[in-house]
């Protein structure tokens, strides 16, 4: 599922590519219309956040020097979270 999404989000990224039938065929399989919108909304705003960014010089804030994404730690099995 990971890679159809990074392939969604290549092909609505690069300004010269389409979004074919077949990779529209390959998100249906995992997401519903909604959730495809939602996606693409996504994306979008990381767009427009990542141009708009660069365009005036807005340098990184340096929450991870943008080097990865940090998840949160999970609970053990049977740990409560609260």
């Amino acid at each position: 599922m990971e890679r159809v999404v990074l392939d969604y989000a290549d092909s609505i990224t690069i300004t010269d590519r389409d979004v074919s039938d077949e990779l529209f065929d390959r998100l249906r399989e995992h997401f519903d219309d909604e959730q495809i919108v939602e996606l693409t909304a996504a994306i979008a705003i990381e767009n427009f956040r990542a141009r708009f960014n660069d365009a005036l010089d807005v340098p990184p804030s340096g929450f991870s020097e943008g080097v990865y994404c940090p998840l949160p730690e999970r609970a053990a099995a049977g740990e409560r979270t609260v």
